[in-house]
């Protein structure tokens, strides 16, 4: 959110400084894995879909204008074990707003995609113009990028400084220094309920995710991005991606983990969820079941109560905007972010300069907004609060 909100200013004819505390898709990040979903389907959601496309289209885009490929066109699939659940909401939303979807019955997905499971399942909901993002590499490509056109890459950590009135006039870093400037955006992900605990300690909660890859058995071609679609078990609160670069079958349990501090607490994956996880392989993907485990990472999630995100001006510091609160299903919508961000900055018309993106319909962005807890937008089981 923060290094295209930076890109999209940069180009705007704002001049940006960029800091960060451990550098452009670092693995501390939320968004330091290799690899993330984009897909469209949010249910009834109508607004999360619309960005998602836009979104899609500018990851294209800029991939194409940098020479790299930021983008796999796997597709993605959704596994529904009932007729009523978020899939069908979810076809009924994208089918109306003309975005490609098909559904399949079990027995065909078994004759496309062999290697999938399918007697537990009602239906499969397939988005065939879903895929892939190269999320570290993205990361670090629009960082280039924005220091490429002028703009200014600072390592280091920033908190709000001096204050006149209803406007901050600077950032303090950890070297003692400050930052003058006219506009603050605060992007901070997992650190932002450090940077305002008053304000987000009880908004945002920070919780460690465990990510496993597993190694196909050698020869077998199946899980590759070309064959291995990106997938989503809503229901049973699972999600993976295909083996892309060798790095192994991407698998997470997505209910919310336990707390977790993104600065000091150790990267390790909970053995009793690599056992839960198996058990999933076998259901699944038998195929992979007894396979191993060539790589782990945790990340972590930083979940509001709704899923909904957090885009909205500090209530006692007008030229102070917080961006944060991914909640799961933030990275791929970043250009979009980029771009809402950068128009809300500055008393000049902002939005006038970066291109106009659509708004919420409502003020789910709001971050003074009493928020309830609400399905998710990744998984059920993460609504529910369950173990994977």
């Amino acid at each position: 959110m923060g290094a295209w909100t930076a890109l999209v200013a940069q180009r705007a004819g704002m001049k940006v400084t960029l800091v960060d505390a451990y550098g452009a898709g670092h693995p501390r990040a939320t968004s330091g894995d290799e690899t993330r979903i984009i897909r469209s389907a949010h249910a009834a959601e109508r607004f999360y879909a619309q960005w998602s496309r836009l979104a899609r289209a500018e990851w294209i885009r800029f991939g194409e204008e940098i020479g790299e490929t930021l983008f796999l066109p796997s597709g993605m699939l959704w596994f529904a074990h009932r007729d009523d659940g978020w899939e069908s909401s979810s076809e009924r939303t994208l089918k109306d707003l003309e975005i490609p979807v098909e559904r399949f019955l079990p027995t065909e997905v078994r004759e496309r995609w062999p290697q999938i499971a399918t007697d537990d399942l009602t239906f499969v909901l397939f988005e065939p113009e879903a895929g892939v993002l190269m999320a570290r590499r993205g990361v670090t490509a629009v960082a280039r990028a924005f220091q490429r056109e002028g703009g200014r890459l600072a390592l280091g950590w920033a908190k709000p400084g001096m204050a006149r009135g209803r406007r901050l006039l600077d950032v303090r870093t950890a070297d003692g220094g400050t930052l003058a400037a006219g506009s603050f955006v605060f992007a901070a992900g997992p650190w932002l309920p450090r940077v305002f605990p008053r304000l987000l300690g009880d908004l945002i909660r920070v919780t460690r995710q465990d990510v496993y890859f597993i190694g196909p058995s050698a020869g077998d071609g199946r899980f590759r991005p070309q064959t291995q679609p990106a997938w989503v078990d809503y229901d049973l609160g699972y999600y993976g991606i295909a083996d892309v670069e060798g790095h192994g079958f991407k698998l997470a349990p997505d209910a919310d983990g336990p707390p977790f501090d993104p600065s000091s607490d150790d990267r390790l994956t909970d053995p009793g969820t690599a056992a839960r996880m198996r058990d999933y392989l076998a259901l699944r993907f038998p195929a992979l079941a007894k396979e191993p485990i060539i790589e782990t990472r945790v990340c972590q999630y930083e979940t509001t109560p709704d899923t909904h995100f957090i885009i909205d001006r500090h209530p006692e510091l007008e030229n102070a905007i917080i961006v944060g609160g991914g909640s799961g299903h933030g990275f791929k919508h970043g250009p979009v972010i980029g771009r809402y961000v950068a128009g809300l900055v500055g008393e000049d018309g902002g939005a006038k300069r970066v291109g106009a993106v659509p708004a919420p319909p409502d003020d789910r962005f709001s971050v003074a907004r009493t928020r309830q807890a609400a399905p998710h937008m990744r998984t059920g089981a993460a609504r529910a609060g369950s173990g994977g």
